[in-house]
């Protein structure tokens, strides 16, 4: 067999990992006797997959749960990486094609459902718009990245991103830590262990040609996308600023602008069911308890109308 299609124990207690192109499907080791479909998560900047209750959830409603690390992040980062840095949005299409067709392989014919948060939902939109895969049944999507926060001037600034991407594409055009992840830290006194190598409190610098391959992605959603298949767009109720002064840090979006997002929902396809979670954060998955279960209640309604 070639290694490729060889599945490996994961440090993740109770999930196996295998490479999937340049990037990394993982996949949780107990899976429902007679799955209804599958789930596949996907990660955001600064990000991989660490959620083993998100698998939780998925597989107690009878799908099999799997995650795509993404090439140049979590565990797809090899040695001389530039962390997540990419030139086009497609790129990370191509992770997602490479993921649903090897799932679809080992399982033929059963329904794909795509939960995907922040940059990863981003990318996913574009992707199930441009090239939607055969067995994408529904996409889930978790604050994904529409749009920043940002000021009036902030927002002109980045005019001047996609002539300094060609021009010096590693430029380093923001860095910053993350008050957010580290908020959400165990370690800090947050709900969440994970790896702080792969989702670093002191964040990851974010290059200029990410961040106009961000932008373009954006002004694609802007324009209006073709998502053919059932959409969940799942945000917030708030944004707010990312900085440790901030008291309600642990309560609203503090990377995205959550209005944004609600003012794009229309233009991502013909079905889409917006779902506001008081309380939540940027991972709506990984927020405190009451609106986590607010969350999870959105999806597994969502699930039920997409599968039935």
């Amino acid at each position: 067999m070639d290694r490729h299609e060889t599945w490996e124990d994961d440090a993740l207690a109770g999930f196996e990992r295998r490479p999937v192109g340049a990037a990394t499907l993982v996949r949780a080791s107990d899976a429902p006797a007679s799955p209804v479909g599958v789930a596949l998560h996907v990660h955001g900047y600064n990000d991989y997959f660490f959620q083993s209750h998100l698998a939780r959830f998925f597989t107690d409603r009878g799908l099999l749960f799997h995650a795509v690390d993404l090439r140049r992040a979590g565990r797809s980062l090899r040695e001389g990486d530039v962390p997540h840095l990419i030139d086009d949005i497609a790129e990370l299409g191509e992770d997602l094609t490479a993921a649903a067709d090897a799932i679809a392989g080992a399982h033929p014919g059963l329904p794909l459902v795509v939960h995907a948060h922040s940059t990863g939902g981003l990318a996913a939109a574009v992707w199930a718009s441009d090239a939607l895969h055969p067995a994408l049944a529904g996409l889930a999507l978790d604050s994904p990245y529409f749009a920043r926060r940002g000021t009036r001037s902030q927002r002109i600034g980045l005019r001047a991103v996609p002539l300094l991407a060609r021009a010096r594409p590693h430029m380093v055009v923001h860095d910053a830590p993350s008050h957010y992840a580290a908020h959400l830290l165990t370690d800090a006194g947050g709900a969440w262990g994970f790896d702080v190598a792969l989702k670093n409190p002191a964040g990851v610098p974010v290059r200029a040609a990410w961040l106009a391959a961000a932008l373009a992605a954006q002004s694609r959603v802007a324009r209006g996308l073709d998502i053919r298949v059932p959409v969940l767009l799942a945000r917030a109720h708030s944004s707010g600023p990312d900085s440790p002064d901030n008291p309600l840090l642990g309560l609203q979006d503090t990377v995205v602008d959550v209005a944004a997002i609600a003012r794009l929902a229309p233009r991502l396809g013909a079905r889409v069911t917006e779902a506001v979670i008081t309380g939540g954060v940027h991972d709506l998955s990984l927020s405190s308890p009451v609106p986590r279960a607010a969350y999870l209640r959105a999806v597994a309604s969502w699930l039920e109308e997409v599968l039935a």
